[in-house]
């Protein structure tokens, strides 16, 4: 059932001005100990009639709701153990390739680069002219 969310209370502001301008008009015409109209009878009759809704919506609104019903989800089958693997044969050792050489030392990368400049100092000069 859906949640009803409008409310009967301007229903029931506007009757009540409705009837209390039929009832004021009676009295200011006729006087007030005369019996209501049928236009004062059928408004009050409406005004009961909409306070009756009001009281079964607010009782109704009490009582417990019901739940949404809960996702169950099913249990999938189990798995079969996978086999175990067989274990990789051990790697060999890598030998020293002749093409990357041996690390040079810091200590022999200053010594060679000092020969080199004393190598080029020594140098002949050449001249701008020949």
């Amino acid at each position: 059932m859906p949640i009803r969310t409008a409310t009967l209370a301007r229903q029931i502001r506007k009757n009540g001005a409705r009837l209390h301008l039929a009832m004021m008009a009676r009295i200011h015409s006729h006087g007030a100990d005369q019996p209501p109209s049928a236009q004062e009878t059928a408004l009050l009759e409406k005004r009961r009639s909409l306070k009756e809704a009001r009281a079964q919506r607010q009782a109704q609104a009490k009582l417990p709701r019901q739940k949404p019903v809960r996702w169950v989800s099913e249990a999938h089958p189990a798995h079969a153990p996978k086999a175990p693997k067989a274990p990789k044969p051990p790697k060999k050792p890598k030998e020293a390739t002749a093409a990357k050489g041996t690390k040079v030392s810091r200590h022999d990368k200053l010594i060679r680069k000092a020969e080199n400049l004393e190598a080029a100092k020594k140098a002949q000069k050449k001249s701008a002219k020949t």
